[in-house]
């Protein structure tokens, strides 16, 4: 621990431009200017010039890239498939979810719209929360909504808000597809733009 500090300071910018101070020390020694108290002098311009050093700047935290994110993401999306495999959806709901989870494990395909959404963080949030929070929160209130609906019957079905609820988690889907296709169409547009101007 001790050896690390050590290391650290020598290394540092204090020690470094104290050292240059330190340096200068000496010239002014062998020149003659320093006299008898180069010793002072050589510390004096050392600690002048750790003094006037500028402060070390902390490391950044490293946090996960948006691939990175990406992968935790398919990762929880497959634990997600699992747990909507259990729950037994009434057969109406299960083909909304089915056209969701479609539209969510193609754009979570390691392909091109992987690539595409690595470098857009806002998209991987929108999936992120989808999966992790969205789906999840839909499905379960619907499961304990429907427990309670079978006591209390002639209340509005639970499986309206929860297909309601897919419907909009789809057009949000769709829309973050729509995002992707149209950054991949601006982009070989604008390759053939800069093909045309090159041959101008």
């Amino acid at each position: 621990m001790a050896t690390s500090k050590a290391l650290a300071y020598l290394e540092s910018r204090k020690n470094l431009t104290g050292s240059a101070g330190g340096l200068l020390g000496l010239v002014l020694t062998f020149t003659g200017v320093a006299g008898p108290y180069w010793p002072v002098v050589v510390a004096g311009l050392y600690g002048a010039g750790a003094l006037i050093a500028p402060p070390e700047r902390p490391p950044l935290p490293e946090f996960p890239t948006p691939s990175a994110q990406l992968e935790e993401v398919r990762a929880d999306f497959g634990r997600l498939e699992t747990y909507l495999a259990e729950v037994g959806l009434p057969a109406s709901t299960e083909a909304r979810l089915a056209e969701l989870t479609d539209l969510l494990t193609a754009l979570l395909d390691p392909g091109r719209p992987a690539e595409l959404l690595a470098q857009d963080p806002e998209g991987v949030h929108v999936l992120s929360r989808t999966v992790r929070q969205d789906i999840p929160e839909a499905v379960d209130s619907f499961v304990r909504t429907r427990w309670w609906t079978r006591l209390a019957p002639g209340q509005e079905p639970p499986e309206r808000h929860l297909e309601r609820q897919l419907d909009l988690l789809k057009e949000e889907a769709e829309r973050l597809a729509a995002g992707l296709r149209d950054a991949e169409a601006c982009r070989q547009e604008t390759h053939t733009r800069y093909l045309e101007d090159r041959n101008n």
